[in-house]
């Protein structure tokens, strides 16, 4: 079931990456939404296809697309790709007038909160950064992919969200089996975090 923690306005803009998870935001929030997509190039050659996949998917269904791009910014010496690629993103986002919905679901807050706790510190994403806003944290990701199938919603995937070379690809697809072996509640654990940082947010 896709869970919202908010109330959200008639007009939404979202933060679209054509994968599945903001696809199935984008379809479920557009019949009772005036749904803007909003989408950022990453300058690989998937953020290209992907470009083209949304491009079409707006024009398909009447919805207005607003694009940002990485244009010529490099990576710092020392600075990943990941952290490049998101602190690129995020300037865009906040350059936008308006709220930003994100996909950000229950099992992004548990793998954060996994990577975090390997640091020190087990964090919770927040449900806010600046103007962007995070409703479907309580919501699985196996619930955005069942409501794609259900309701036949297209979407790409990026073949680089099985390369384990990235941090966030391999918790999740290395670490996460034995985090779950280990606690098979964790999900459980961490939504009851998401609930109180409901009110400290």
């Amino acid at each position: 079931m896709i869970k919202l923690q908010c109330k959200l306005p008639r007009e939404v803009y979202i933060a679209c990456s054509g994968g599945v998870d903001s696809m199935a935001v984008v379809d479920f929030l557009k019949n009772n939404h005036d749904v803007n997509v909003c989408y950022f190039d990453h300058g690989t050659a998937h953020s290209r296809r992907a470009q083209k996949f949304i491009a079409q998917y707006c024009t398909d269904n009447n919805l207005p697309m607003l694009m940002g791009t990485v244009g010529y910014a490099k990576v710092e010496p020392g600075q990943s790709k990941e952290e490049f690629w998101r602190n690129e993103r995020y300037k865009f986002l906040h350059g936008i007038n308006a709220e930003i919905i994100t996909a950000h679901h229950l099992d992004d807050c548990v793998e954060t909160w996994v990577w975090s706790s390997m640091h020190g510190t087990g964090k919770i994403i927040p449900y806010r950064n600046k103007n962007v806003i995070r409703p479907f944290r309580l919501t699985r990701k196996r619930d955005f992919q069942l409501w794609a199938d259900l309701k036949n919603v297209p979407h790409v995937e990026d073949d680089s969200n099985t390369d384990t070379c990235y941090t966030r690809n391999y918790i999740r697809h290395t670490m996460m089996p034995n985090v779950l072996r280990v606690n098979p509640g964790i999900h459980k654990t961490i939504a009851k975090k998401v609930r109180e940082d409901e009110y400290t947010t």
